[in-house]
C-alpha cells in the first residue's frame, strides 16, 4: 500500500472512531486525547488530518452529507425507496442526527477558521438538494398531487427531525414501545402526505 493510500485508510478509521466516540460520549466527552488513545496514535498524527476539534466535527458532518448524496444518486431506486432510505438513515441513528444538527448550528456562529468547510458542506448539500427537488417534482406529478415540492420536502425534513428528536429522548423512550414500528409509521405518514393533497 502506497503512502497516500495508507493516509486515506488511516483517515477513514479516524473518522469512524471519532464519530463513535462523539455519539457515545457527546461533545464534552469527545477529546482528542481519548481519540488518539482509542486509535493508538500519537496526538500529533491526528493533526495531519485536521487542525482542530471544530474542523474534525465539520469533516464528520461533510462525510455524513456525502453519504446522503451517494444514496440519492442510486437511480435504480424509486422515490418511495429513496424517502425510506433517507428517513431510516436518520431514524436508526437519531443521536447522530440531533447531535450533528446542534454542532453545525453552534459552529456556524462560533467556529473559527472553518468557513471553507462550510462552503464545502453547502456545495455537497446544494448538489443533493438539486437531485432531490427534480426527483420529488417527478414523483408528485406521477401521483397527481397538488402539494408543492417545497412543502413536501419541508414536511419530510420536519417529520424526520422531529422523529429523531423523540427517538433520542430518554423521557419519550419509556413510552414509545417498538422503535421499528414507530419508524415504519413515520415513513408511511411521509408517503401518505402528498396523496392527501391530490387533484
Amino acid at each position: 500500500m502506497d503512502r497516500q493510500a495508507q493516509f486515506r485508510a488511516r483517515e477513514t478509521l479516524i473518522f469512524q472512531v471519532a464519530e463513535q466516540l462523539l455519539l457515545e460520549n457527546g461533545e464534552s466527552g469527545m477529546t482528542l486525547d481519548a481519540l488518539a488513545a482509542e486509535l493508538d496514535l500519537a496526538k500529533g498524527t491526528l493533526y495531519k488530518h485536521f487542525q482542530s476539534k471544530d474542523e474534525l466535527y465539520m469533516l464528520l458532518i461533510i462525510r455524513n452529507e456525502r453519504m446522503l448524496l451517494e444514496m440519492i444518486m442510486d437511480s435504480e431506486k424509486a422515490f418511495p425507496e429513496h424517502l425510506a432510505f433517507f428517513m431510516l438513515h436518520h431514524l436508526h441513528h437519531p443521536e447522530r442526527t440531533v447531535l450533528f444538527h446542534q454542532i453545525e448550528e453552534r459552529l456556524s456562529i462560533t467556529g473559527q477558521g472553518i468557513q471553507h468547510l462550510f462552503s464545502e458542506l453547502y456545495k455537497v448539500r446544494r448538489h443533493r438538494l438539486r437531485l432531490i427537488i427534480n426527483m420529488t417534482e417527478t414523483y408528485l406529478g406521477s401521483i397527481q398531487s397538488l402539494m408543492s415540492v417545497r412543502d413536501y420536502l419541508a414536511s419530510i425534513w420536519s417529520l424526520t427531525y422531529g422523529a429523531a428528536a423523540i427517538l433520542n429522548s430518554s423521557f419519550y423512550q419509556r413510552y414509545l414501545g417498538s422503535r421499528d414500528t414507530l419508524r415504519v409509521a413515520y415513513i408511511d405518514q411521509a408517503l401518505a402526505l402528498p396523496k392527501q393533497v391530490s387533484s
